[in-house]
């Protein structure tokens, strides 16, 4: 992709994290520039979301030849306070193409929910 991306206004429901995390889980070796495309983001927005994602052990890679292989620590559980409990795993579910992850993902979310209080006590 050449240049910057078209910029998108509004709001959204997912962050750029988890835009750039369901890519990488979709196609473990995909390339920067094609995560970028995706994500509507420029390669270094993503390469500072990827360094972000690796130092708080999110990602890993290993490099073989000329491209990267990316790894998601599936059971790191998500960071937000709301998500307390809920693993990476079932985000992704519901964001990669794959349907028969979707229906294991709504599972452990709804199982999730249940065990957390609404009111916060």
């Amino acid at each position: 992709m050449d240049g910057v991306p078209e910029p998108h206004t509004g709001w959204t429901f997912l962050t750029n994290h988890a835009r750039v995390l369901a890519a990488i889980a979709d196609n473990p070796n995909v390339r920067i520039r094609h995560i970028a495309a995706h994500c509507r983001l420029t390669e270094r927005a993503v390469q500072k979301i990827i360094s972000e994602l690796e130092r708080d052990g999110y990602l890993s890679h290993v490099r073989e030849g000329r491209t990267n292989i990316y790894r998601i620590e599936q059971g790191k559980l998500l960071r937000h306070p709301a998500e307390a409990g809920l693993p990476v795993a079932a985000l992704l579910a519901l964001l990669i193409p794959d349907v028969a992850d979707r229906g294991a993902a709504a599972d452990q979310l709804r199982a999730t929910r249940q065990r957390m209080p609404l009111d916060g006590g």
